[in-house]
This record gives structure tokens, C-alpha cells and sequence, in this order.
């Protein structure tokens, strides 16, 4: 099973690329990876039918009882069958639906792929936050492909309010679960939860409220999922996808994970009131209420949404239900309605796409027209009416009967709302079918294009299954009797003739009042106007999100008054308040004796870094306070290394420095003041605060520590770093072996800090533009210039000898490479030589010393984090001598390659690891005997690490040309900047303007060269 799910993923991520070099035939090949769960389903079908469930487990996360476990038992094999061939045949069909010239048919095809990959890992796992993992992964793709057509309005909108409702019960089905594996002592293993609750051993001991509780937010997130009643708004609105979309989604998948979660949990749960009446109550309502809604429609697509929650409604109250013989009849009514509702919207895209629309009352004729599929919807049609000998007519009568044979008042008043509700479900088949295909007096019999074979295959092959189906009850019968004998009651049957009793004849009454219902449609239509329409859940969402949007921005108003400052003074002295004040007065683990350093070096450090600290809270002067700053982290680094250890001090000090770096590009832009008045008021304020800041943090530092009884968990750090890491740096291999989850999550915020710094900085593009010293050169000529100045046409006259390139900068000896391009990327006035120099001294050397740490972080100090920071600093070094010309040569490759290329190096090896029989991102070593280099003791958390170093490396690149090469091209657009060379001025000038502007510091406006304005000495 994990392999199907592996092949879905890779599907998935080759998707784009096959679509993009194939076109929409490439969907025949993607059909592949869900035929292979289904064939893989159909050929164990032997052993599920004899109780020899397949299983495979996985370790995955143990210390939080998560693993990849999967199991097939029946209902299992019965979804894997529905969620692959369906999602096979739906994929057959996108080949010709989709137009040749379509956009982002790539990105669908994967996203589509994805999802058939997260229903099978859905409907096969075993574990309860495994499920849970899944079921999100199916709300996020679903949320993409209904909203496929981001540039419409209402499919953004569609797309917005199904994520949020279902997301809404996802997270409330999260509280359950975990409530409920808590309550069977920490296992989260749905068959052995569900076998407790059923032998009455679950919340022993617990609360008595607890379970009741805990299986109503898992029902919550099953009928978010399946649209019931109030939460049934969201399926009609997402008829805004495409139609292959709806086939799928909406009629054999992600809407049937609802009800896949109510026939899971049934067994255990369904005698608790709570459960009873939640589902009863609010299936049969959505199964009245979709039915009512269905005849008011006018849109086919639309028709068969509402008739979908209202079929969604009667399959939840069959598998909830609590007895073998209405399971059974659930289970077969699963099956039929994914082959029925799935033929019927794929009938519907053919129609729209041969006459353009969907309306029907803008169709007539299209049964002659159009034959084999007004058979097959014929079909379909029948099986949703329960008309024999269709598949939805053996279930639904199989339902009837055992609801008839419980015999409870309870059993026949659900029998009484069923029958009405079937009723209605014949009323508005007929309404859909003579809509589409019958002949309406007075309107035009619309023009068709041809019809595809390849489009028409799909609903052709789901209809001749749903009369199959309907012809051989009994394979049903055997197949899902295994499942159904697990709940009480004498078994039920499936049979296409039951003998005369109160199920065939209520079958006769339904079809009856079915029929007269439709022939009088016009009457109903206007009794249906007359009385009120059922619409309040989707107005009352709406007013919902209105009312949030309204205290979000009234909350706005009173609490974000554009204070950086404030924000933060209110944060600190909540922290005071709360953590401190709760120390002081519950802390009662005050040490007998407190050392205040080992050496008086520490001391006088902790001094220096005070002192500063104080002086940064007095400074007004940017640019001082950010050097005082430096002056704070690096004793803090000098600190740990007093303190023995060198690894977090080098890391600090990297730290420090690409910190420092980052301060002054952004003071670039910023006044050179804090402000114009002197505030020594609240200069005064911030001090006395950070000091009482930093006297809370302390105090409850001494007080956690005296807290302590048991032994630190890193105690065992250096032992499980050898042992299991197979490194004697301690915090390297925590960082990429015993704590490597933490990592992931760390550098994974990294990625997303950086692309929000650059989309705060790129106005347009995330990706901007890479300044090289090729472009500058065809400006050089363009302008004829040499050396900077104003334009001479006789400039390359007058070029120094060998200076054919213009991009001529330092060469390297000897081969006649140009490796520094200051002179021509730099105005005169802005080089440094001497910098220049040192940078082609330290540049390579720093690149390999970045390497050598790297290499060397497992054993000795260093590490993927400080490698990728040395080799920032090395870039940042380029940049600060030659500019961002420089930059561009020295690291000609967009940052965000570097960090998505990193993330996933990191994130595949942690699941390369499996393939060692390892967890996940857990290390192991290969032992290898090199010719040159001899023995070899390679830990595999190196290519972790090398992800790290990445990332890393990438965020230094991002700053560097979101910070510094962008903020200097917008200051130069807008004048606030001069250029780095005058014929490289990037704002647009008239023809007969004069030459570019001098770029002598003497040349500029005062305010340019001085920042502002100052009042008065720096204090």
C-alpha cells in the first residue's frame, strides 16, 4: 500500500512536466497510478473476503504512536476500488475533455493525481492522526482543483468557503481523535479502538462525558466533509470546477470520506444516543432538504449537487445506523451512487461541451442527437430512482427491508423519512434526464459538436457497471457481508426480488408519487415558490465571515495605532506581568547557592554586553545602535565560548555578522535618526524595561532549574550522538539526527521568511533580475562610455590597451578572466582597491573553509548552518566590493532555487532513510573503501545537512538581492540613490535630456549625502 501511495506521488510531481511535453493525451498515462490501486484491490479480493486483511506497518514518528500502518479489510477494499477506478476512468476522460490549448492543465493533472494518492492513503490507514493527515491533504487539493479557474471569481469563492468549512470539522474531527486515543491509553489504532469501544472496555475510568464528546467532533468533521446539513452549502457552490472535478470529488471520493469515517466508527459507537441521533437527525434532513432543493434547479450540475447531499444524507444514516442489515444495504448504496452520480456529471460535461450549455431549459433533442449517452444516463438515471434492475434499486430496496424487518417505532418512522425522501429522489431523476435528453416544445434543438469515443468511455462503462451491479446482488452480498456482521442484528440480503411485503410495496408507492411529482412538475415549481426557500445555512455563513471581518478590523483599529515600539512594550510587560509575577509568587525552588561565573572573564563580558545594551537603548542614531547591537551578540558569542562551547559560538558569531550586514542595507533607506526630538523620557522607559526584561528571564532561568528532579534529556545527548548518530559533535547531530524534525520545521520557516522579505521587496516578480556585468557592457556600449562620465563618441578610441572587453575588472593571471568588475561596475568615488584586494585574497578561501565545516560538523565545530553562513558572508563580501553587478557574477542563480532545491534535499533524504529500514530522517552509515581516500565512515545526515546548508546559503543570496541589488535599483528609480555608474541610470529619461547626472558624492543634493538633517549632536 505504501508503494501505491508512493506511486501517486511520483505521478503527481512528474505530472507538469508529462503534460507539458505530451498535452492532455498525457492523462491516459496518469490514469495509471489509481487503475493500480484498483486492480492491486481487485486482486486481494480473495483474501479480504476471507478475513486475511493485508496489513503494512511503518514506523513513523513512534513517540507520538504515529505510524504509516495500513490495513485493507472490506470497506477499505470497497473504497480503494471506487477512489481508483473511478479516479482512473475520470482521468481517461480529462484526455479529451480539457481543450488542447488549456492552461495549467499540468499543474490539475498533478493536483488530481495528488488527491486520488491522499483518498487511498485515507481510506487504507490505520491510524487515526495518520487518517487525520490525510483527510487534510484531500481538503488542500481539493481547494485547488475546485478553485482551478483562479481567475473567475466564483470558483475562488467556491474554493475559499469549502476549505473553510471542511477544515473547520477536519480540525474538530482532530479534537475527537485525539480524545479518543488518549482514552484507550494512548493508542491510536482505529481497529483496536473501534474493537474496544464495541466490547464496552473504552473510557473505563475516564469521564463520562468524554466519549460522547470525542465521537460528536468526529461525526462534525464526517459531515463537514460529506455537505450534511449545516454544512451542506459548500457542495453546490463547488460546482464552480470543472467538471471532471465534480465526477470525481463530488460523487466517488472526497465527499464519500465522510461517509467512509461514519461506516469506520459505526461499530464501536453507533448504540451511544449521541451518535444516533446526530446522524439520524441531520441524514435524513440533508436527504429532504437536498431532494427539495434539487427540483428548484435549473442548472444540471447544479441539480445533481443538491441530489448528491441529498443521496449523501440517506448513505450516512444506512452505514451509521447500527445494524448488520441496514450496513449492508449502506454499503451496496456506497458503491451504486459513486457508479451512478459519477456517469450522471460526466454526461453533463459531455453536454456542455458539445452544446455549451447546461441550462435545461435551454435543451431539447439531445436524445436523437446524442444516443449512446442518453442510454447511459438512462441507466444512471434508473440506478439513482431505485428502478430494478440497477444497482441503487437492490440497495435501496435492501434498506427498506431492513429497516422493516427491526420493527421499532424507531425503524419504521426512519422508514416513513426515507420513503419521502425517495420519492423526491425519483422526482428530480426524471426532472434531470427529460431535461437533458427530451424534446421541449417551443425551444430549438441546439447544434452539437462531434462526439468523442474517448470522452464518451468513461460514463458508458460506469453506467454498464451500475446495471452489472444491479443483475448479481448476490457477489454483492458476500462481498460486504463481513463487514456488515460486525454490527448487531440478524444479517441482512441484497436481492433483486425480496417477495411481496412493505418494502416492495412502499418501492411501488415512491415510484408512483415519484412520477406524478414529475408530471406535474409545474405545480410543484409554483408550490415551491410560494413557500419559503431553505437557503439560511449559506446566509448565515456569509454573515458569519462578515461579522469576523468586522470585529477583525475594529480589533485592528484600537490595538495596531503603527507603533513598532508599543507593540513591543506591551508584549515585554505582559511577559513581566504574567511569567514573572506567576515565578515570584508560586517559585519556591530558589537554589541554596548561586555562582555567578566560573571566571571573572565571563564577568567582565556579561559587563561589556550590559553596557552596550544600555548605550543601544540611549542612542539615537541608527546606525549606532546597530553597531552597539553587534557589540551585544558578539560578547554573547565570547560568552559561550567561555562557557566551552565553540560550536554555538561560531554559529553566533555568524550570525551576528549577516545580521549586522542585513541592519545597515535596510538603514540605507531609513532616516539617519530615530526621531527629531530628543524623547529622553522614553529613551529612559525602554531601558528601565529591557532591564527588567532581562531580570524576569533570569530569575526564572535560576527558578526552572531548581525545578528540575529528573535528569536532563540531553544527558544522553552525547552517548545517542555516537551511538545512533554516529558523530561526536553533539549539536550537529542533534540538528540533523536526534532533533531533525525540529530542523525541518526551522528551515522550512526559513523558505518561507525569506520569499515574504523578497515579496515585500519584488513589487512584481518574485524572481526580479540578476544584475550581470554582460548587460552593463552592452549599456557601456550602447552609451559608448569609458570609465563613467559623460557620453564621447570617440570614448572607444581612447581605451587603454587590451581593454577590448568592457567588462574589464581585475583579471586572473594568466588567464585573462575578468574576476572583480569594480572598475566599470562601481563609480570611481564608491571603489575601495584595498577592499577590492582583500576580497580576491578571502573570497575562495572562505568558500572552502564553508565546505570544510560542512564536511567536518559531524565530528568537530561546524555544521550545514555555519558552512552555508560562512558561505553567505563570503557573498555578502563580493557584493559590499563591486556592488550588485558583482553579485550577479559571483552567484548568477536566483535564491529561491537555492532554498527550494535545499528544503527538498533535506525533507527526500528523510525519506530515503526508509529505505535503510530506518525512520524517517533518521541517520545511518555506509562504510566504503575508497581507492585515494581510503576508508570512509560516511554518516547519510551529511545530505541532510548539505539541504541545511542550502537553505542557508540561499537566505544570505535572498537578503543580499532583496536587501542590498533591489533596494539599490528602486533607490535609483526613484532618485533617492545615484547610480553606480552614470550611463546605468535605470530611470527613464526624455531624448533630449541632458546626460546622466554626475555620480560625484561633491554632485549630489545635501540631503542625498547626509541622510537628513541632523538636530543637533549625537547623544
Amino acid at each position: 500500500m505504501l508503494q501505491l501511495l508512493m506511486i501517486h506521488a511520483v505521478a503527481a510531481l512528474l505530472a507538469p512536466a508529462i503534460v507539458g511535453r505530451f498535452g492532455r493525451r498525457a492523462f491516459l498515462a496518469l490514469a495509471v497510478a489509481p487503475a493500480a490501486a484498483a486492480v492491486w484491490a481487485a486482486t486481494q479480493t480473495s483474501q479480504v473476503l476471507a478475513g486475511n486483511y493485508p496489513v503494512q506497518e511503518v514506523a513513523w514518528v513512534p513517540t507520538l504512536s504515529i505510524d504509516l500502518a495500513f490495513r485493507l479489510d472490506v470497506l477499505a477494499w470497497l473504497m480503494v476500488l471506487i477512489v481508483g477506478g473511478v479516479g482512473a476512468l475520470v482521468l481517461v476522460y480529462c484526455a479529451a475533455y480539457f481543450s488542447p490549448s488549456a492552461t495549467a492543465l499540468g499543474r490539475f493533472a498533478g493536483v488530481f493525481v495528488a488527491f486520488a494518492g491522499a483518498m487511498l492513503g485515507l481510506v487504507t490507514t490505520d491510524n487515526s492522526l495518520a487518517l487525520y493527515v490525510f483527510w487534510e491533504l484531500t481538503t488542500i487539493f481539493s481547494f485547488l482543483l475546485i478553485g482551478h479557474y483562479h481567475e473567475r471569481q466564483v470558483s475562488r469563492r467556491a474554493a475559499m468557503q469549502a476549505i473553510i468549512v471542511t477544515t473547520f470539522g477536519g480540525l474538530a474531527m482532530l479534537a475527537g481523535v485525539i480524545a479518543l486515543g488518549e482514552v484507550a491509553g494512548g493508542s491510536y489504532r482505529i481497529s483496536e479502538l473501534v474493537s474496544s469501544a464495541a466490547a464496552g472496555q473504552l473510557g473505563v475510568g475516564a469521564p463520562p462525558a468524554l466519549v460522547p464528546v470525542a465521537v460528536f467532533l468526529v461525526l462534525l468533521g464526517a459531515l463537514s466533509k460529506s455537505a450534511q446539513i449545516p454544512f451542506h452549502f459548500w457542495l453546490p457552490a463547488a460546482m464552480a470546477a470543472p467538471t471532471p472535478v465534480s465526477a470525481y470529488l463530488h460523487a466517488a471520493a472526497m465527499v464519500k470520506a465522510g461517509v467512509y469515517l461514519v461506516a469506520r466508527f459505526a461499530p464501536g459507537f453507533a448504540d451511544l444516543p449521541i451518535w444516533r441521533w446526530t446522524v439520524l437527525a441531520l441524514g435524513l434532513g440533508s436527504m429532504l432538504v437536498g431532494g427539495y432543493r434539487a427540483l428548484r434547479q435549473h442548472d444540471l450540475k447544479l441539480l445533481l449537487a443538491f441530489g448528491t447531499v441529498s443521496q449523501l444524507g440517506l448513505i450516512i444514516v444506512l452505514v451509521g445506523y447500527g445494524t448488520a442489515a441496514v450496513t449492508l444495504a449502506g454499503l451496496a448504496l456506497l458503491a451504486a451512487h459513486a457508479l451512478f452520480k459519477a456517469t450522471l456529471f460526466l454526461v453533463v460535461g459531455i453536454i456542455d461541451w458539445s452544446v455549451g450549455t447546461r441550462d435545461l431549459r435551454e435543451l431539447s433533442g439531445l436524445g436523437r442527437r446524442m444516443p449512446v449517452l442518453a442510454g447511459a444516463a438512462a441507466l444512471a438515471t434508473a440506478s439513482m430512482a431505485g428502478i430494478p434492475p440497477l444497482a441503487g434499486y437492490v440497495a435501496k430496496e435492501g434498506a427498506l427491508q431492513g429497516l422493516a424487518d427491526g420493527g421499532t417505532s424507531l425503524d419504521w418512522a426512519v422508514f416513513a423519512v426515507v420513503a419521502v425522501g425517495s420519492a423526491l429522489t425519483v422526482a428530480y431523476a426524471l426532472r434531470f434526464w427529460w431535461g437533458a435528453f427530451g424534446n421541449r416544445p417551443g425551444v430549438e434543438v441546439p447544434m452539437t459538436q462531434r462526439t468523442s469515443r474517448l470522452i464518451m468511455a468513461a460514463p458508458v462503462t460506469l453506467a454498464v457497471l451500475s446495471l452489472a451491479v444491479g443483475l448479481t446482488p448476490g457477489l454483492s452480498d458476500r462481498a460486504y457481508a463481513p463487514f456488515a456482521a460486525t454490527l448487531p442484528g440478524p444479517p441482512g440480503h441484497l436481492a433483486l426480488w425480496g417477495g411481496v411485503g412493505p418494502a416492495l410495496l412502499t418501492t411501488v408507492a415512491v415510484l408512483a408519487v415519484g412520477v406524478a411529482m414529475f408530471v406535474g412538475r409545474r405545480g410543484v415549481e409554483r408550490a415551491q415558490d410560494a413557500v419559503w426557500e431553505v437557503t439560511g445555512a449559506k446566509d448565515h455563513y456569509r454573515t458569519l465571515l462578515r461579522g469576523l471581518d468586522n470585529l477583525a478590523a475594529d480589533v485592528t483599529a484600537v490595538t495596531q495605532r503603527g507603533s513598532l515600539p508599543g507593540y513591543l512594550s506591551i508584549i515585554l510587560v505582559a511577559v513581566v506581568v504574567t511569567a514573572g509575577g506567576a515565578g515570584l509568587v508560586l517559585g519556591d525552588t530558589w537554589p541554596e547557592r548561586l555562582r555567578l561565573w566560573d571566571s571573572p572573564m565571563q564577568g567582565t563580558v556579561a559587563l561589556v554586553v550590559a553596557a552596550a545594551a544600555l548605550l543601544v537603548a540611549r542612542a539615537r542614531r541608527r546606525l549606532k545602535a546597530v553597531l552597539l547591537l553587534g557589540v551585544s551578540g558578539y560578547g554573547v558569542a565570547l560568552l559561550f565560548e567561555l562557557h566551552g562551547a565553540p560550536d554555538l559560538a561560531l554559529t553566533q558569531v555568524l550570525v551576528e555578522t549577516v545580521t549586522l550586514v542585513v541592519f545597515v542595507l535596510v538603514l540605507r533607506r531609513l532616516p539617519a535618526y530615530f526621531s527629531n526630538r530628543p524623547l529622553a523620557a522614553s529613551r529612559w522607559w525602554r531601558a528601565i524595561l529591557g532591564a527588567v526584561v532581562g531580570i524576569t528571564v533570569a530569575v526564572l532561568g535560576v527558578l526552572a532549574a531548581g525545578a528540575r528532579i529528573h535528569l536532563p534529556v540531553s544527558v544522553n545527548f552525547p552517548e545517542e550522538a555516537y551511538q545512533f548518530g554516529y558523530g561526536k559533535n553533539v549539536v550537529n547531530v542533534t540538528i540533523v539526527d536526534i532533533r531533525a524534525w525540529d530542523t525541518m520545521g526551522e528551515i522550512s520557516v526559513i523558505v518561507v521568511a525569506a520569499t515574504g522579505v523578497a515579496s515585500l521587496i519584488f513589487l512584481r516578480a518574485r524572481t526580479g533580475r540578476i544584475d550581470r556585468a554582460a548587460r552593463l557592457a552592452e549599456a557601456r556600449e550602447r552609451h559608448q562610455v569609458w570609465g563613467g562620465g559623460q557620453p564621447d563618441p570617440a570614448a572607444r578610441l581612447r581605451r587603454p590597451p587590451g581593454s577590448e572587453t568592457p567588462a574589464e575588472g581585475i583579471r586572473v593571471p594568466g588567464r585573462g578572466r575578468t574576476w572583480l568588475t569594480g572598475p566599470v561596475t562601481l563609480a570611481p568615488q564608491r571603489r575601495s582597491v584595498i577592499f577590492e584586494i582583500g576580497t580576491r585574497l578571502v573570497f575562495h578561501t572562505m568558500l572552502v573553509f564553508s565546505v570544510f565545516l560542512l564536511f567536518a560538523g559531524h565530528n568537530a565545530p561546524g555544521g550545514g548552518f555555519a558552512g552555508g553562513l560562512v558561505a553567505g558572508i563570503a557573498l555578502i563580501v563580493r557584493y559590499l566590493a563591486g556592488g550588485r553587478y558583482e553579485l550577479g557574477e559571483a552567484a548568477p542563480i536566483h535564491p529561491g532555487v537555492l532554498l527550494g532545491s535545499g528544503l527538498f534535499l533535506s525533507a527526500g533524504w528523510g525519506l530515503v532513510s526508509l529505505l535503510f529500514g530506518r525512520t524517517v530522517l533518521e541517520s545511518t552509515v555506509v562504510d566504503l573503501h575508497l581507492p585515494i581516500f581510503g576508508d570512509v565512515h560516511l554518516a547519510t545526515a551529511l545530505f541532510f545537512d548539505i539541504g541545511v546548508y542550502l537553505v542557508v546559503i540561499g537566505l544570505v543570496l535572498d537578503i543580499l538581492r532583496s536587501l542590498g541589488a533591489e533596494v539599490d535599483r528602486q533607490g535609483e528609480l526613484e532618485g533617492h540613490q545615484a547610480p553606480d555608474i552614470a550611463f546605468d541610470d535605470p530611470r527613464p529619461a526624455p531624448d533630449d535630456a541632458l546626460p546622466a547626472a554626475d555620480t560625484r558624492a561633491d554632485a549630489l543634493p545635501a540631503a542625498d549625502v547626509r541622510g537628513t538633517d541632523r538636530p543637533g549632536g549625537d547623544r
